[in-house]
């Protein structure tokens, strides 16, 4: 049925390579948000009938293919990995909370 759709496949535009698919509105808006921070152009494509869903229902359970220039694809992709493989920092604020009782 995805086939049907157009679901199974990502969207593409001449040059322009698929960095990742974000599956829901706040995976999507922290993606834009690392991007546009970068400075690394992109291109938010909704799959199948995901932007009519889109302006119906104000979200698209379809997901948002990001492509962004070829050129830039490799920096993308090492800047997502990183983020996405970053450490907690939610022990350092855990510190600093002890820090400021002791004083």
């Amino acid at each position: 049925m995805d086939s049907l759709f157009g679901l199974d496949r990502p969207c593409s535009e001449d040059g322009m390579e698929l960095l990742t698919t974000a599956r829901d509105e706040i995976e999507l808006s922290v993606l834009r948000s690392i991007l546009e921070g970068e400075e690394i152009p992109y291109l938010a494509k909704d799959r199948g009938s995901g932007a009519l869903v889109r302006i119906i229902t104000g979200i698209s359970m379809y997901g948002t293919d990001i492509l962004v220039p070829e050129n830039y694809l490799a920096q993308a992709t090492e800047i997502l990995d990183a983020y996405r493989n970053a450490e907690p920092v939610e022990e350092d604020w855990e510190d600093e909370d002890e820090d400021e009782d002791e004083a």
